[in-house]
C-alpha cells in the first residue's frame, strides 16, 4: 500500500552524501576549502557548512558544481520521464 511506503533515505542523507562527493572531487582536484570558495565565488563558511552538514543553497551548491567543472550533473535532475503505460514508451521509440 501507498501509505506503508517508507523511505530508505532522508533529506538530510542524501544532502550529507552530496557534500561527501563535492569534498572527494575537491580533494581529487587537490582543491582546499579556501581555494573553491574562491574559485566558486560561494563564502568558506558555507561551503565550510556544507561539508560538515550537508546544509547549502541551490545557487550555491550551483556554484560549487561549475567551479569542479561538474554542472552537467544538473541536466538530469528531475529529468527522467514517467511512462503511465508500454504503449507511451514504444510511440517514443517510433
Amino acid at each position: 500500500m501507498m501509505n506503508e511506503f517508507k523511505f530508505l533515505r532522508s533529506p538530510a542523507d542524501i544532502n550529507m552524501e552530496i557534500a561527501q562527493r563535492v569534498r572527494k572531487k575537491r580533494k581529487a582536484n587537490k582543491l582546499t576549502q579556501q581555494q573553491l570558495s574562491r574559485k566558486s565565488g560561494v563564502s568558506l563558511g558555507s561551503l565550510k557548512r556544507f561539508e560538515q552538514i550537508g546544509e547549502i543553497s541551490l545557487s550555491s551548491l550551483i556554484k560549487i558544481a561549475f567551479a569542479l567543472g561538474c554542472e552537467e550533473d544538473f541536466d538530469a535532475l528531475f529529468g527522467r520521464k514517467e511512462y503511465s503505460s508500454i504503449q507511451e514508451v514504444i510511440d517514443e521509440q517510433l
